[in-house]
């Protein structure tokens, strides 16, 4: 790996912690599309640059409808970022992926409905993103082989011939959770889990040319499951910071790798 590579991690529901990095420092970057949700913290891990920036704010006062996603990507872009590796909380739409899973999706459902998703709105042209692929596959891949060595439980709990390893996200506008209805149509339309804040940042994310992965949580099983109680933010909290450490020492083994490469 070259010795200008920088890594974006984005954080989410305590995942921002600095002390991941060696001589950190925090800088404000401003942006063509205004301020990001953070300042950004940067130092490195395993000798790689990394910059580090909450999502949600350092006290998580951002809600997801309210996210600056074009500042944040902008933000890591200009910074140099030529990969960006975002954790965050999900719901489970699928009864073989259980809480504290890690979830890696290939795919996303955009079911968002009042963001700004792309960043040619200001550029007075119209640029349609290729977007059949939208995580990176190689990230994808550093990040199961982390697992493996980690002994960490990764995707499909269950893993037989019969069923994939591909795993279609859906994201929502938020801050509401699910009513049940909704909850089994998106089961419906073929999602796996469900959050409320990949879209559109991985979509940005694609139009800038940064490598993109989602490093999800699972927390809860949303609404959709009987004889299990129905998610909440409390519930969410607790099983995140209950399983922070793991989410921080798969980025670090997975920065590691990434610096052999």
């Amino acid at each position: 790996m070259t010795s200008n590579c920088k890594i974006g991690i984005i954080g989410g529901s305590g995942l921002d912690d600095p002390n991941l990095l060696t001589n950190f420092t925090e800088q404000d970057v401003f942006t063509p599309y205004g301020n990001p949700s953070s300042k950004i913290t940067q130092g490195k891990i395993s000798g790689v640059e990394v910059c580090i920036l909450a999502r949600h704010g350092k006290k998580h006062e951002i809600p997801p409808s309210q996210v600056n996603y074009q500042a944040n990507i902008s933000a890591l872009d200009r910074l140099g970022c030529n990969y960006i590796l975002a954790t965050t909380a999900v719901g489970s739409l699928r009864a073989y992926i259980h809480p504290e899973n890690l979830v890696f999706p290939n795919q996303f459902i955009d079911f968002t409905k009042q963001r700004l998703s792309t960043f040619f709105n200001l550029e007075g042209k119209v640029v349609h993103t290729p977007m059949s692929e939208p995580f990176s596959k190689e990230l994808r891949d550093i990040l199961s082989e982390a697992c493996e060595e980690l002994g960490f439980k990764y995707n499909r709990e269950i893993k037989s011939k019969d069923i994939s390893e591909d795993l279609t996200l859906i994201t929502i506008e938020g801050p509401r959770f699910s009513t049940r209805a909704e909850s089994n149509m998106f089961r419906g339309f073929g999602a796996d889990i469900i959050n409320m804040s990949t879209c559109p940042e991985v979509i940005l994310a694609n139009e800038k040319g940064i490598p993109y992965q989602t490093i999800a949580m699972s927390t809860d099983y949303d609404c959709w499951k009987e004889n299990e109680e129905p998610v909440t933010w409390e519930m969410i909290k607790t099983r995140m910071d209950k399983n922070a450490n793991r989410v921080k020492e798969l980025l670090v083994r997975t920065i590691e790798k990434l610096s052999l490469k």
